[in-house]
C-alpha cells in the first residue's frame, strides 16, 4: 500500500473564482461525505485541515510576498495523504472528489520511499 497526496487547487483570488463561495456552500455535504468514505474504507492517513487563503511565498531575490501562490488562478486549497495501492486506485479516488464538477482540480502524487 503506497501513500498519495491529494492537493485540490481551486481559484481563491479573482473576483469570480470557481468555485464561487454558492458553490463551495452546496459541495460542503458532499466533500464530507467523500472524505467520510474514503475515511470508511481505510484509506484515509490523516483528515483534510482547512487552510486560509491568505498565505505567504517567498522566492529568490524577491522580498516575502502576500496571499496565495498562484499558478494561473489557482492555488492550493486543500491537502491530504491517501493509502491506494497504486496511482489507478488514487485516481479513482481522487476524481471522486464533487468540488471537480465546479472547477477544482484535483492532483495526485505518490510518496517516495526513502533512498537507502
Amino acid at each position: 500500500m503506497n501513500e498519495f497526496l491529494l492537493v485540490i487547487h481551486r481559484d481563491l483570488t479573482s473576483n469570480d473564482a470557481r468555485p464561487s463561495p454558492d458553490e463551495m456552500k452546496m459541495a460542503v455535504k458532499p466533500y464530507q461525505d467523500w472524505i467520510a468514505g474514503i475515511a470508511a474504507r481505510n484509506k484515509l492517513v490523516g483528515p483534510p485541515r482547512r487552510w486560509d487563503a491568505d498565505g505567504r511565498f517567498i522566492q529568490r531575490g524577491n522580498p516575502v510576498a502576500s496571499g496565495p501562490y498562484t499558478a494561473g488562478k489557482t492555488s492550493i486549497a486543500g491537502l491530504f495523504l491517501i493509502r491506494a495501492n497504486d496511482y489507478e486506485e488514487a485516481v479513482e479516488i481522487a476524481g471522486a472528489c464533487p468540488i471537480i464538477q465546479y472547477g477544482a482540480v484535483v492532483e495526485v502524487r505518490m510518496a517516495m520511499m526513502p533512498a537507502q
